[in-house]
């Protein structure tokens, strides 16, 4: 079986009847991962907004999708992030689905890292999944409940090299997860966390060869690649009334990684 064959065909894939015209925040949205979730969420009948810094794909994605509508936001920004929810949220008239999908996995070295370094790591990786969640929360509860899908990292299970601080922050993510989960639980707001394995998108495709994709697929129970849809299946799920009694835990999509 070729990888394309593998990859569920729109036509096949499934329909969630529960998230036709629900409102969704996807940070992160322009490319690789995110795409793939504005992309899917689309063609379950939802209303998109996403958040990017490149505008060029973001503007592309926007422009092929009729329900879907591109900002740019620094997300490291947390003023600017806040004036973006609002508007956003002034737009859709709420957000019913927040996908905290942003990251950012540059390498690193233990001994390269300097205070600024360690600062702009948690801000690229963490603090804005917390304040997005702050911000969309009041409009969640007076909806009557909500979905809270943030994104984590196989890397930190693994203890992957030269990505310490990046898996510091994703490991932190499953943590705030379970702390959201239980404070927001009793508001009908679910929060969960998805844990991809290797996805294949062109970012993560710059830092293998094909040997070291090789030494991946070796690693994983299953024989094929990890595509951004394959993610993107598992979020509409969460996100679905289907998924409504999953909170407070995080879900792998990893082609049994070990």
């Amino acid at each position: 079986m070729t990888l394309q064959a593998s990859i569920i065909a729109p036509s096949r894939a499934a329909i969630y009847p529960s998230l036709a015209g629900k409102r969704v925040l996807v940070t992160g949205g322009a490319s690789g991962i995110g795409a793939a979730l504005v992309e899917r969420f689309a063609e379950q009948g939802a209303r998109i907004a996403f958040l990017d810094v490149d505008d060029v794909a973001g503007e592309a994605l926007a422009a092929r999708l009729p329900d879907a509508s591109y900002r740019h936001c620094d997300l490291r920004e947390i003023d600017l992030l806040r004036s973006c929810l609002t508007d956003v949220q002034d737009q859709l008239g709420g957000i019913d689905i927040l996908l905290n999908n942003a990251a950012n996995d540059d390498r690193h070295g233990i001994m390269d890292v300097t205070p600024d370094y360690w600062e702009e790591r948690m801000a690229t990786n963490l603090r804005h999944l917390f304040f997005a969640a702050q911000t969309v929360v009041p409009a969640m509860r007076s909806a009557g409940g909500g979905a809270i899908i943030n994104f984590g990292s196989i890397s930190w299970h693994l203890g992957l090299p030269e990505l310490v601080l990046y898996q510091t922050a994703k490991a932190a993510i499953e943590g705030m997860t379970r702390g959201m989960a239980r404070e927001l639980g009793r508001d009908n707001i679910r929060v969960t966390t998805i844990v991809p394995g290797n996805v294949q998108t062109p970012r993560q495709q710059k830092w293998y060869s094909p040997e070291a994709e090789a030494e991946i697929v070796a690693a994983q129970c299953l024989s094929e690649r990890i595509q951004p849809v394959d993610v993107a299946a598992l979020a509409l799920f969460l996100a679905s009334d289907d998924g409504r009694m999953c909170t407070g835990h995080e879900y792998f999509v990893d082609a049994g990684w070990r």
